[in-house]
């Protein structure tokens, strides 16, 4: 049974730091493509950061890069996003997406996973 487990959203003032950790079991985690999700009130979820099993390929949407860093600990089954210079646009529910079929990032987080997600945690960005 695969389980996807995010922690780290909470109330930020606007240009602040958070670090969203998501932990995964159940699956080859060094064989999963995962990915960072957000939607935000009234909008589609959208992919705004993935990465490949290894680390060594990653996709940022234009608005993130600069400001949001993703990174994976292989041998915690641990994926990260560090989010700095948060914006009160930045406010929505983000998701951890596992992919285990091979996806590039730049795939995932264009079609999202076939594989599984998180519950989800919430940031919100005051002004």
């Amino acid at each position: 049974q695969v389980q996807v487990v995010e922690s780290g959203g909470g109330l930020v003032q606007a240009g602040g730091s958070l670090r969203l950790s998501c932990t995964v079991s159940g699956l080859n985690f060094d064989g999963a493509t995962m990915g960072w999700f957000r939607q935000a009130p009234g909008k589609e979820r959208e992919g705004i950061s993935c990465i490949s099993g290894s680390g060594g390929a990653a996709y940022y949407t234009d608005s993130m890069k600069g400001r949001f860093t993703i990174s994976r600990d292989n041998a915690r089954n641990t994926l990260y996003l560090q989010m700095n210079s948060l914006k009160p646009e930045d406010t929505a529910m983000y998701d951890c997406a596992a992919e285990s079929s091979y996806y590039s990032p730049l795939a995932l987080c264009l079609r999202g996973p076939r594989g599984y997600w998180g519950q989800g945690t919430q940031v919100t960005v005051s002004s």
